[in-house]
């Protein structure tokens, strides 16, 4: 402190400006103390750090997904191949599972600690269980359906009574689950395929009548509003809408006030209580007006299920009105519309037979440069929808791409759903970009980044692609494209083996092109690949002779002589299994490389199956071998009796 104030003293008899010399008497006060503020803690999770190291490297689109080994011949390229590879390592998790239930025994030690929950054996009872409430309750935690099944009926029999806090627990969850085991969360990659057969689901009643459910409520003598709204719930979510809105009568005439989630189920299944527009828009007014009276605050869930209602209703140009004004009605009310709340605009505005509609140019600022959470089940069906309008209505590429840089902003790709949604997101996006890039642009910023690690094409999209290649004479991708065909396995399909041929077939290179010998390689492995499968395989492809005509002039515009004959053979010796013939310049073609390679046996074969086909052109052809091969005895007596005296 001495030392401070004598430092002060020589500068204050320095000439100093004011304003330094105000900071050196602040710098050096000893009652200019610093505040130090400890900022507050920040929770993290235990694979924050991970997260925070992967944030720092780039990813490479065209790596395989890090669940695959790092082995180009054991990486999966098809959407069979995936699926198998995933299915084939949840079926061992769950031989895992299946081994650590039916051994439990074996697993009892405690090497970690604290202890890792997830190790350890699942809760199991039987009939001899000696088990109290509390094991009740772990289970139901746990979301063990059978189990707390199980453990409810053993203390009932046992006449243990059970509190009604744990009884509407297990309601809750049997209501939930609709008295049915769900899948682990541990099992992710059966979860992402399953949701596939789920969304291609019709809605129908699946409730199970008189389960455990139905007997516990039943059971309540004086049931609660929670209790009646876990039942609501429920039916409504398995579409028992009858007996669903019986119980909701039933609770106003008891004066209950419901859950906000009640009303909100309520709200999903008007289309199925009411018929006519005015019906089912007065029922989606009455609920929210029940709710408002009964002071009930609605959430995100309760716009997004008003919405759903409204875009189930038809109507026309109400219908959008109706949309606006239930959204500017909650967003009155603070509740901001999730991804979901978009997507239930969307195709309330876009219909597939309507009139166009723009109203993504007007959504799509209100979401940009955003990180989206999945709030509502339906945020998941946003980015597919939208891809779809981009493509099929609109056919705008800038907002395709608009809606593409959202799907990979922050953590959004979350929301791509599952993969059956992925698969159609990245069809339209395909389609989308292929119809309005230039092809090379299209092949090497587009399909060369996304096949066959993100998406692999379907065969249609695949058509679509050889369509442009064909349009564009963009034959040099033709041989990357039969590659995939085989890889994704689509050699199957006989659209894309017609589009191949007649692309190849229609696009002569230049002679000393190397792309000749591309060709006749692709025509020849095609033909074998479809020679060697096995005759007992289901739905066969066979090529027509029109197909074998194309692959013979490929072969022969690349001097391939000896495999010509080999497709021509097969031509000849099984004629009349083959479906058509190939066309005449393709067998003009096959003569004037026998004349070329001194073989007349093979021409007159070859005229001979031009006759037997009807063609007119025999006698000319008969002409050309006559003139320009030295014929013996015999082959001209079988030339005479084909083509007529050609002396």
């Amino acid at each position: 402190m001495l030392n401070s104030q004598l430092f002060l003293k020589r500068y204050n008899s320095l000439h100093i400006t004011p304003k330094i010399n105000s900071f050196i008497q602040r710098l050096f006060s000893a009652e200019a103390e610093e505040k130090i503020e400890i900022p507050k803690r920040i929770h993290r999770g235990p694979t924050d750090i991970l997260r925070a190291l992967e944030a720092t490297i780039s990813r490479d689109p065209t790596a395989a997904h890090y669940k695959y080994h790092d082995d180009p011949y054991l990486i999966p390229m098809s959407n069979m191949g995936k699926r198998t590879f995933a299915m084939a390592q949840e079926s061992g998790r769950k031989a895992a599972h299946w081994i650590r239930k039916e051994h439990a025994d074996l697993f009892n030690h405690r090497e970690a600690d604290p202890v890792i929950k997830a190790f350890l054996p699942v809760v199991s009872f039987n009939e001899q269980s000696d088990i109290t409430e509390d094991n009740l309750k772990q289970v139901i935690d746990d979301v063990l359906v059978s189990e707390a099944q199980l453990a409810y009926k053993l203390l009932k029999d046992k006449g243990v009574d059970i509190s009604e806090e744990t009884r509407q627990a297990l309601l809750e969850l049997l209501c939930y689950t609709n008295d049915t085991d769900i899948l682990s969360e541990e099992f992710i990659e059966e979860r992402w395929f399953r949701q596939t057969t789920k969304s291609k689901e019709k809605q129908r009643k699946i409730w199970k009548d008189n389960s455990l459910a139905e007997e516990i409520f039943i059971s309540i003598e004086n049931p609660t509003a929670e209790t009646y709204s876990a039942m609501i719930q429920g039916m409504c979510k398995y579409f028992q809408v009858d007996k669903a809105w019986h119980l909701y009568e039933e609770s106003q005439e008891k004066g209950l006030i419901l859950t906000s989630d009640a009303y909100s189920s309520l709200l999903r299944v008007v289309n199925f209580l009411k018929e006519s527009f005015e019906m089912k828009w007065a029922l989606t007014e009455e609920l929210l007006q029940k709710m408002n009276e009964a002071k009930v605050k609605p959430n995100l869930t309760t716009l997004n299920s008003a919405l759903h209602s409204v875009s189930t209703m038809g109507g026309g140009k109400n219908q959008k009105d109706l949309a606006l004004k239930v959204l500017k009605e909650f967003k009155g009310l603070g509740i901001e519309p999730s991804l979901g709340s978009w997507y239930y605009i969307l195709i309330t505005f876009c219909k597939e037979r309507g009139p166009i509609s723009t109203v993504l140019h007007d959504i799509m600022p209100e979401i940009e440069n955003k990180e989206h959470h999945c709030l509502d089940l339906s945020d998941t069906y946003f980015f597919v929808t939208a891809m779809d309008i981009c493509r099929s209505q609109l056919n705008d590429v800038e907002l395709g791409r608009r809606v593409h840089k959202l799907l990979h902003f922050g953590n959004n790709y979350n929301l791509i759903g599952d993969s059956y949604k992925e698969s159609i997101y990245y069809r339209h996006y395909f389609g989308l970009m292929m119809n309005n890039m230039p092809f090379e642009e299209f092949m090497q910023n587009i399909y060369n980044m996304l096949v066959p690690n993100i998406y692999v094409p379907e065969p249609g999209v695949m058509a679509e692609v050889l369509k442009q290649v064909d349009l564009n004479g963009s034959v040099e991708y033709v041989a990357q494209l039969w590659s995939d065909m085989i890889i994704f396995d689509h050699i199957n399909r006989e659209n894309l083996i017609e589009s191949i041929l007649n692309i190849l077939d229609s696009n002569k290179p230049e002679a000393e092109s190397n792309l000749i010998e591309v060709f006749s390689c692709i025509a020849w492995d095609l033909f074998k690949r479809l020679e060697d499968e096995g005759d007992n395989r289901f739905n066969k492809l066979r090529l027509t002779g029109d197909q074998l005509g194309k692959v013979m002039i490929l072969l022969l515009w690349n001097k391939d002589f000896q495999k010509a004959c080999l497709i021509f053979d097969k031509l000849d010796q099984e004629q009349h299994t083959i479906v058509g013939v190939p066309k005449i310049e393709a067998l003009s073609m096959f003569i004037d490389s026998c004349i070329e390679n001194k073989m007349p046996s093979r021409a007159i074969a070859c005229l001979q199956y031009c006759s037997d086909s009807g063609f007119p052109e025999v006698e000319e052809l008969g002409v050309k071998i006559h003139k320009s091969l030295t014929l013996d005895e015999n082959n001209l007596a079988k030339l005479t009796k084909i083509a007529g005296n050609l002396s």
